[in-house]
């Protein structure tokens, strides 16, 4: 084997070596930069739905309270006899 011929097979196997391994760092920094962008807009809508979610639960605290009030009890209860009373009398209750 003379001196040139293995400096042919080393340019041979060593170049595209380094230009495949090379893609292969552009490659996966690029996936990295994409998963990472793809993290970050998760995170974000995460967080509007946490938002969305503990504004729903307020509502839901406040309608269970009007639900639950002693006052709404006794309000609906002392409708409905005026709504008997008129019943009794022949009146139309609106």
């Amino acid at each position: 084997m003379m001196p040139g011929d293995v400096l042919a097979l080393l340019f041979t196997i060593l170049l595209p070596t380094l230009f495949l391994l090379y893609l292969a760092r552009r490659f996966f920094s690029y996936k990295e930069k994409q998963l990472e962008l793809n993290s970050r807009v998760a995170a974000e809508r995460a967080a509007e739905y946490a938002v969305s979610n503990s504004e729903l639960e307020q509502r839901v605290r406040v309608l269970e309270q009007i639900v639950t009030d002693a006052g709404a009890q006794t309000a609906s209860q002392i409708e409905a006899l005026r709504e008997r009373r008129a019943i009794g009398n022949g009146e139309v209750h609106k």
